[in-house]
C-alpha cells in the first residue's frame, strides 16, 4: 500500500499590510508497488517508434532492437500495444482492424510483438499529432485503464501536418495518458517534443548516439512499470479572498501547473501529477492573501495529495504578520533555491533562442545568467552542458562569452536539460 508523507518548507512571517506567501511543499511516496498491479486497475503501455524516411538504417535498427527491449521490460498482464508513426499512424501489434487494440502481454504476445518491430523500415514523412490521436484511440478501445503510458521516438520536425493539427491533437490527448518522449540525434525541435511531453505530463530527452536507445528505453519502461499509483492529483485549498498566483512543480523538473488546475469547490483546486512511483517531488505554491496588520495569523492555503476520492497527506502554509524585521526579511533558502531554478531553467531557453536568432548580446546576458545561478545552486550537470556552449570567464558574476562553433547534440542536450533541477535540504 503506497504511503505519502509531507513537509512545507517558508517563512511563513509577512511584514504589515504583507500579501505575498511563498512555500516548499515536499510529497514523498513509499511503497507505491508496481503498475497495474495494486488494486487500482490495468495499466497499458504504447510504444511509438518513428519509421519515416529521415531514420536511415542505422537509426531504425536501433530503434527497433531499442523498441523490443522496451516490450521486454513490460510486466506479464499489462495491456500494450506498437505503434509505427510516420506521415500516417500504423497499428504494428496487435494486427486487428477492429475493436481491442490493445492485448495483455505475455510469452506469446511479447514474441509477436518483436516479429512485427523487426520489420519496420525507414520510409515516408512526420505527423505526429496522427501518432498522439491513435494512442489515445488504442486507450479507449479497452475502457477503463488506471494507467496509460507512451514511450515515444522521433527523429525529425513535423512536416507532415500542420502546428494547428499538432496542437489539437495534443489538447485532444492532454489528461488522458502520459508521454515520455525522446528525439534521436539532432534533426528534430527540442520546443516541439517539449510541448508533447510538457503537456502530457512527461519527459523530453536527446539520444544523440542510437546505441544508447536500448538502454534510455528500458529505463523508460521500467520506471514506468513501478508507478503503482496510478494517478494523483494536487489539490491546493486557499482561504476566501485569496488568489493563486502560480503552483509549480520545481523537483525533479519545472513544471508550472497553474492553468491546468480545475476546480474541485469554491476554494479548492486539482492539479494533475499523474502517476507515482517510491520518489519525492517538490511543488511551489505561491498565494496572495488580503493584507493583515501585526499580530493576526492566518491558515494561507492547505495542499493535499489525492488518488480518487481519498486523501492521502496534507501540508499547511502558514501566515504570521509581524513587525519584527529580523524575522519578515528572511527568505526560506528552499524557496530561493527553486526560485532559481525555475528561473535557470528559463533564461537557458531564451539565452539558446536568442542565439539561434543571431541575438548574442541577448544569448550572451541570458547564458551568463544561467551559468550564475547553476552555480549557485550547485546543478552540476547545468553547468556542465553549459560550458559546451559558452566559455565562462567568471562563473560566480554569470561572465561569459558565446563559443563560435557548438556542437548541435550539446546545444540540444542543454536545452532538453533545462528543466531538470537540483534539490536542497537542511
Amino acid at each position: 500500500m503506497a504511503e505519502f508523507t509531507s513537509a512545507v518548507y517558508q517563512n511563513e512571517f509577512l511584514p504589515d499590510g504583507g500579501t505575498d506567501v511563498n512555500a516548499i511543499v515536499t510529497i514523498r511516496c513509499i511503497g507505491a508497488g508496481a503498475a497495474g498491479r495494486t488494486g487500482s486497475g490495468d495499466a497499458g503501455e504504447i510504444v511509438v517508434v518513428d519509421t519515416s524516411g529521415s531514420m536511415g538504417v542505422a537509426n531504425m535498427n536501433a530503434a527497433k532492437q531499442a523498441a523490443m527491449i522496451a516490450l521486454d521490460n513490460i510486466l506479464d498482464g499489462t495491456y500494450f500495444s506498437v505503434v509505427a508513426g510516420n506521415h500516417k499512424a500504423y497499428l504494428a501489434y496487435p494486427m486487428v482492424q477492429t475493436g481491442a487494440g490493445m492485448v495483455r502481454m505475455d510469452a506469446r504476445t511479447r514474441a509477436e510483438a518483436r516479429e512485427q518491430i523487426s520489420y519496420f523500415r525507414a520510409e515516408g514523412g512526420t505527423a505526429m499529432g496522427t501518432w498522439l490521436n491513435l494512442c489515445k484511440a488504442l486507450f479507449d478501445s479497452i475502457g477503463i485503464l488506471a494507467q496509460k503510458h507512451v514511450i515515444l521516438l522521433t527523429d525529425g520536425e513535423n512536416h507532415n501536418e500542420t502546428q494547428a493539427q499538432l496542437d489539437q491533437a495534443i489538447a485532444n490527448c492532454a489528461g488522458d495518458f502520459q508521454v515520455d518522449a525522446r528525439g534521436v540525434g539532432v534533426d528534430w525541435k527540442v520546443a516541439e517534443i517539449r510541448k508533447i511531453a510538457q503537456a502530457m505530463l512527461g519527459t523530453v530527452d536527446i539520444i544523440g548516439d542510437p546505441s544508447r536507445l536500448g538502454a534510455v528505453f528500458e529505463e523508460l519502461m521500467r520506471k514506468s512499470m513501478a508507478r503503482g499509483v496510478a494517478n494523483a492529483d494536487l489539490r491546493v485549498w486557499i482561504p476566501q479572498g485569496a488568489q493563486v498566483l502560480f503552483i509549480r512543480q520545481v523537483s525533479p523538473t519545472v513544471e508550472d501547473l497553474t492553468h491546468r488546475g480545475t476546480p474541485v469547490n469554491q476554494l479548492t483546486m486539482s492539479y494533475p501529477t499523474g502517476s507515482w512511483g517510491d520518489e519525492e517531488r517538490d511543488y511551489h505554491v505561491a498565494i496572495r492573501l488580503a493584507a493583515k496588520t501585526v499580530g493576526q495569523e492566518q491558515l494561507a492555503a492547505r495542499v493535499q495529495l489525492a488518488v480518487g476520492a481519498d486523501l492521502l497527506t496534507q501540508g499547511l502554509v502558514k501566515a504570521k504578520w509581524s513587525a519584527d524585521t529580523n524575522l519578515t526579511a528572511q527568505i526560506n533558502p528552499e524557496v530561493a533555491h527553486y526560485t532559481g531554478q525555475a528561473e535557470l531553467a528559463q533564461v537557458i531557453q531564451e539565452g539558446l533562442a536568442a542565439r539561434s536568432a543571431g541575438d548574442e548580446a541577448t544569448a550572451t546576458t541570458k547564458l551568463g545568467r544561467a551559468v550564475q545561478l547553476a552555480t549557485e545552486s550547485g546543478n552540476t550537470e547545468a553547468t556542465s552542458k553549459l560550458r559546451k556552449v559558452v566559455d565562462i570567464t567568471d562563473a560566480r558574476t554569470g561572465t561569459v562569452r558565446l563559443k563560435k562553433a557548438v556542437d548541435k547534440v550539446d546545444e540540444m542536450a542543454l536545452d532538453t536539460a533545462s528543466t531538470k533541477t537540483t534539490r536542497i535540504r537542511g
